[in-house]
């Protein structure tokens, strides 16, 4: 008997036994309930804002905002489609029940547009910062080739780590789903929940804080630079510096709570 095995038998043995009482399935119901309206929700400000830069014809030249908000759409159509599913209490037979179950039930599909779209934001961060902070070297090395390509591989990253991780440890018991349910050991899970929180969090907000730092920085430089050039002209360039800054900041907060 392998080790999967082993643990396929411990997880059906403590899932016969726990109960749910009907307050915690009622808890449950009005949770997916909530959630379905979130993905609705968010399906529609994403959308708009697609349609917003198609009708405006500014598409062409934000490719990394259409893939972002192209993303985070994508990802709450998922939430709202997985979860639409969970509340109509599937009994999950044959192989169409596994397969529902691991790409579907485990929130798999919408995992793959959450974590591209994470990685997407760490790509549009990169580029204003060479953009701001090194001008010459983003004009002259910086293609659009590069940028398709990045957005390409993020695509990929998230589509390969995702479904690597879901497969093998997705099992369906008895007509119920349990996702990210089956691992050899318990070190395992645990070092993957580390390496998750540490790669698509933690680096991700250190990046993204360095980075606006930096171009934070650069502009008040830059500002403080033509100020001293022309003093008549203090007051202008000291306007433009906080609109500068204000608009750097607004970027920030839509790109980071854009997504679900």
């Amino acid at each position: 008997m392998t080790d999967v095995d082993s643990a396929t038998e411990h997880l059906s043995a403590a899932m016969t036994t726990t109960t749910m009482t009907s307050s915690s399935r009622g808890t449950e119901f009005y949770f997916q309930c909530a959630v379905v309206v979130i993905g609705v929700v968010g399906a529609g400000a994403n959308g708009l804002i697609l349609y917003a830069l198609v009708v405006s014809k500014q598409y062409k030249s934000h490719v990394l905002i259409v893939n972002q908000n192209a993303l985070d759409c994508l990802s709450c159509l998922c939430l709202v489609l997985t979860y639409s599913l969970k509340l109509s209490r599937l009994q999950l037979t044959g192989k169409l029940g596994h397969w529902l179950c691991t790409l579907l039930l485990s929130e798999a599909i919408g995992s793959v547009a959450t974590v591209a779209s994470i990685l997407n934001l760490a790509v549009i961060t990169v580029e204003r910062y060479l953009k701001v902070v090194h001008p010459t070297w983003s004009k002259t090395k910086l293609r659009p080739s590069m940028i398709y390509s990045a957005m390409v591989f993020v695509c990929i990253v998230s589509l390969v780590y995702n479904l690597a991780l879901v497969i093998p440890t997705s099992v369906v018991i008895d007509g119920v789903c349990y996702a990210y349910a089956v691992w050899k050991n318990k070190a395992d899970s645990l070092g993957w929940l580390s390496w998750h929180f540490v790669s698509f969090y933690v680096i991700i907000l250190v990046i993204f804080v360095l980075c606006y730092w930096r171009i934070a920085l650069v502009i008040r430089r830059q500002a403080g630079v033509m100020a001293g050039h022309n003093d008549a002209g203090s007051i202008a360039a000291h306007i433009h510096l906080n609109q500068t800054q204000t608009n750097v900041v607004i970027t920030m907060v839509k790109t980071t709570w854009s997504r679900p």
